[in-house]
């Protein structure tokens, strides 16, 4: 198996995904891709449903480029559904390289803080998210369960 790992993070809005994706990535010599500064270079918005899925997509091909080239990739994109993490999970391993999974779990009160805090700032000022929005997501995010965790690879210092 590869030295490279695939690094995923996982969480809601406000959880801390892009400031640990950010450390994994300079703890680890790997490249971040994160989505929600790719749809801002663009002059685009997380609301912007069309650019967010091109700009999805591209970044995971860019991410498999990356990991062929031997280099770790933390790609920080919130991964609410279990089926996009079996999808990457799979992926990666075929192409010979680890899968971390970093999941976030963070009180509702905890993320609704830290959204409010971040809306107040730019980009996010101009796509602020609302408390619906949020209780929105509560429901439909697939945090992911012990037997889920235990299918991805530990950070090689923890073992």
């Amino acid at each position: 198996m590869s030295e490279a790992r695939l690094i995923l993070t996982c969480g809601l809005p406000g959880a801390g995904k892009t400031t640990l994706a950010r450390q994994l990535a300079a703890d680890r010599s790997a490249v971040c891709l994160t989505k929600d500064e790719w749809l801002t270079a663009l002059g685009s918005s997380p609301w912007d449903t069309p650019t967010r899925e091109k700009v999805e997509h591209e970044l995971w091909h860019l991410a498999q480029e990356i990991l062929r080239l031997g280099l770790s990739v933390v790609l920080d994109f919130g991964l609410w559904a279990r089926i996009e993490r079996d999808e990457m999970r799979s992926v990666a391993r075929g192409l010979g390289v680890g899968v971390e999974l970093h999941y976030l779990d963070v009180p509702t009160d905890e993320l609704w803080r830290r959204i409010q805090a971040r809306n107040s700032q730019p980009p996010w000022d101009s796509y602020p998210i609302r408390r619906a929005d949020l209780d929105g997501w509560l429901t439909i995010f697939q945090a992911p369960d012990a037997a889920e965790l235990a299918l991805f690879d530990p950070p090689p210092d923890s073992n």
